[in-house]
């Protein structure tokens, strides 16, 4: 079962990620995750990767499509029940290179009410020692954290401007993938809260478990 996995910042993907992930044996693969490993061996598309991250411009859509396309031949790939493909595709020339090399069974998009990303993202504090996320409605006032003792502070993209156009480009990017995928019939609709993300799993699950029958 090949799947993608769509979200807006601060919907809970990584968590669901890996839930599902865990549960049907797949190998969740991050376009970040690739980028960097690529970079980090010093391939030859890593480095072809890295000469465009070095001046500051985006990865063009030729390249990542590459890097996607080579990492779906790993060993790890081959020997499991399928992937989850995780930032990938962002756009509609990647979603259709995509179609040329794999196929999708089913897109995962996690919708959720913006006013709740907001309130998520622009309350998150990391730690600066460890990175361990809370947000300030469970911290009582603490400003250290409780796993290290480190200082918590909030990212710069977590404040209200930078998170409302963080969102505004999501949804300018995905909007055309969840057209494009609604039309092939294999979109799956979820809708995240403030519930925990066990709740949202469940019904994750219910779908995709007849999905992989």
């Amino acid at each position: 079962m090949n799947l993608i996995l769509l979200g807006a910042p601060g919907a809970g993907k990584g968590t669901q990620a890996t839930k599902i992930a865990d549960r049907y044996g797949l190998v969740h693969i991050s376009t970040g995750d690739i980028f960097r490993a690529n970079i980090k061996n010093g391939t030859k598309i890593g480095l072809l990767a890295k000469s465009y991250i070095d001046k500051g411009e985006l990865v063009p859509d030729e390249v990542t499509c590459d890097i996607v396309r080579d990492r779906l031949t790993w060993d790890d790939v081959k020997n499991s029940n399928g992937y989850l493909l995780d930032g990938f595709p962002r756009n509609l020339f990647q979603a259709g290179e995509l179609d040329k090399f794999a196929k999708i069974d089913g897109v995962v998009n996690i919708n959720i009410d913006f006013s709740l990303l907001m309130d998520r993202l622009c309350g998150r504090r990391v730690c600066k020692e460890c990175g361990e996320s809370y947000h300030v409605s469970t911290l009582n006032g603490a400003t250290t954290c409780s796993r290290c003792g480190g200082e918590l502070y909030q990212r710069k993209d977590d404040n209200p401007e930078t998170v409302k156009s963080r969102l505004d480009v999501y949804t300018a990017q995905t909007q055309p993938l969840i057209d494009y995928y609604t039309k092939k019939g294999i979109i799956l609709n979820f809708t995240g809260t403030e519930a925990p993300a066990e709740v949202l799993f469940e019904e994750v699950k219910t779908v995709l478990d007849k999905l992989a029958k």
